[in-house]
């Protein structure tokens, strides 16, 4: 195992408010939602790109890859504030989602919050297991 010289590890400090953040997580169970955002991997893209725009978020790139002609889709976009990951399952109409943001301008916790749930109701899941972790 590596272990970095003493002289190079950072000395621990206060947790700055100019960088926490948000880590919205959500492992959504037997989604009843448009079957599209399961299956379409450039339907999915649009809708989380759309979805970033409308909470006031900043996308600096994207990738969406489609498994098979009816596998699920596993998505990124790279926020300026973080990123927004999705994995779909359609064979189980499960789907895990997750939305980072720092503060590192600015307190960008509502933002998170809004697209997190934009994205939660339209899965239409019938069991969302959410998890909330504040960064610091």
């Amino acid at each position: 195992m590596f272990a970095a010289p003493a002289s190079i590890v950072p000395a621990a400090r206060p947790p700055s408010p100019a960088t926490s953040g948000l880590h919205l997580m959500a492992d959504l169970h037997g989604c009843q939602g448009d079957l599209r955002l399961m299956h379409d991997a450039d339907f999915l893209q649009n809708f989380c790109q759309a979805s970033v725009q409308a909470a006031e978020l900043t996308a600096v790139g994207c990738l969406f890859h489609l498994f098979g002609a009816q596998g699920g889709v596993t998505g990124v976009v790279v926020l300026a504030e973080s990123h927004l990951c999705i994995h779909t399952w359609p064979e189980a109409a499960y789907v895990t989602l997750d939305v980072y943001v720092c503060n590192y301008s600015s307190d960008n916790r509502h933002k998170a919050e809004q697209l997190f749930h934009t994205l939660q109701q339209a899965f239409a899941a019938r069991d969302a297991r959410l998890h909330r972790v504040e960064r610091r």
